[in-house]
C-alpha cells in the first residue's frame, strides 16, 4: 500500500506562487502516472496536471503557462510549481498516483492540501 503525502499549500495573494509536493512512501519502477487534481467547494474534482513515469506531461487549459509539474525520482516526489496564481485557483489540491503492473492497476490518493488565493 503506497502512501502519498502532500505539502506546500497555503494562503497567497493573487499573482503569487506556491509549490506543492507529493511524496510517495516507496519508489516504483512500474509504469506509473502522478497527477494533481483540485476540488473547489461545491464543484467536481478536476485534473490540473499530470506526469508519466517517462516524463510526459499533461496540463489543464486553465493552468497552461502558469503551472509546471516535475518529478524528483531520487526523492519519490512530484512537484507542482504554481505561478501567477489567481483567486479561481483556490481549492483543495489532491495528489493521485496510478501504478500499472501487468494487467493490474492501482490508484492511490493523498489527503489533500488547501490552496487559497486572495484577490
Amino acid at each position: 500500500q503506497v502512501q502519498l503525502v502532500e505539502s506546500g499549500g497555503g494562503l497567497v495573494q493573487a499573482g503569487g506562487s506556491l509549490r506543492l509536493s507529493c511524496t510517495a512512501s516507496e519508489s516504483t519502477k512500474s509504469i506509473n502516472y502522478t497527477a494533481w487534481y483540485r476540488q473547489a467547494p461545491g464543484k467536481q474534482r478536476d485534473l490540473v496536471a499530470g506526469i508519466s513515469h517517462n516524463g510526459r506531461t499533461d496540463y489543464a487549459d486553465s493552468v497552461k503557462g502558469r503551472f509546471t509539474i516535475a518529478r524528483d525520482n531520487a526523492k519519490n516526489t512530484v512537484n507542482l510549481q504554481m505561478n501567477s496564481l489567481k483567486p479561481e485557483d483556490t481549492a483543495v489540491y489532491f495528489c493521485k498516483l496510478i501504478i500499472i503492473t501487468g494487467p493490474d492497476r492501482y490508484d492511490y490518493w493523498g489527503q489533500g492540501t488547501q490552496v487559497t488565493v486572495s484577490s
